[in-house]
């Protein structure tokens, strides 16, 4: 399942391709804005800060990782409750739900096929396993060894967050609109031609990052976040639908 997990949050975290974010002027009023005064990276430090102490977040967009094109739309709280989808051109479609103890996930023939075959199993290991989960879902103890685990851990995720968002020497470009929400935006060029833009909530109690955009490097895509610090509802799918992960480890040895 690492590769899996890869592509998932490598996809959430900080990809992103130029995407319907209509660009404004910021006008002559500095009392209208919540940033007067301060740097591009300042404003990136006040984003980040202010991200990471959401207790919830949606996540939703496109990218490219390790060559792999993939969507993924999913949202998390703090206590651990999660749910969302991620399709990969190559690896298949995979639905995750966490209800903070146990995670649930449930993959297409492709998706189970791409997962077996990673791992190391044999072709017809990874046909027998995807008949096995067709339908249904896997069930994984929540905070186990398996790298999915991290799947529905907000500290796992803004941690990524946090690694991989650039916050020296940045730039700050003409304001923009994010599905209907001011934004600054912080441009940061690569050494390589790549070109990293945060879109940055012009808030002053609550700059929240809503949307970071990569393009001209080796893994363009979008990402943009949403519904910060609402509880997310879930609901268990029945026992009878579901493949426990511990009974199936307990078999293999």
């Amino acid at each position: 399942m690492k590769a899996n997990r890869k592509l998932w949050v490598a996809a959430t975290v900080c990809v992103a391709v130029v995407a319907g974010v209509t660009g404004c002027s910021q006008g002559d009023d500095k009392a209208a804005d919540p940033f007067a005064g301060l740097t591009a990276d300042a404003i990136a430090d006040k984003a980040v800060e202010t991200t990471k102490a959401a207790t919830a977040f949606r996540m939703n967009g496109t990218g490219t990782t390790d060559g792999e094109e993939m969507t993924v739309d999913f949202s998390v709280d703090s206590k651990g409750t999660c749910k969302g989808s991620m399709q990969a051109v190559k690896g298949g479609k995979a639905e995750l739900i966490g209800t903070g103890d146990v995670s649930y996930m449930k993959g297409d023939d492709a998706f189970w096929r791409s997962s077996g075959g990673e791992e190391g199993a044999s072709a017809d290991e990874a046909g027998a396993m995807s008949a096995m989960l067709k339908g249904r879902w896997l069930k994984m103890p929540a905070g186990g060894d398996d790298d999915t685990a991290a799947f529905c851990d907000l500290k796992t995720i803004v941690k990524d967050m946090e690694e991989d968002t650039p916050r020296k020497g940045m730039t700050r470009g003409a304001d923009a609109d994010v599905d209907g929400k001011a934004a600054a935006t912080l441009t940061k060029k690569g050494e390589k031609g790549e070109t990293t833009t945060f879109y940055v909530a012009k808030d002053a109690a609550k700059p929240y990052i809503l949307r970071v955009v990569e393009a001209g490097g080796k893994e363009p895509g979008t990402v943009t976040l949403s519904d910060f610090d609402k509880p997310v509802t879930v609901t268990a799918p029945p026992a009878a639908d579901t493949v426990d992960m511990e009974q199936l480890m307990k078999g293999a040895s």
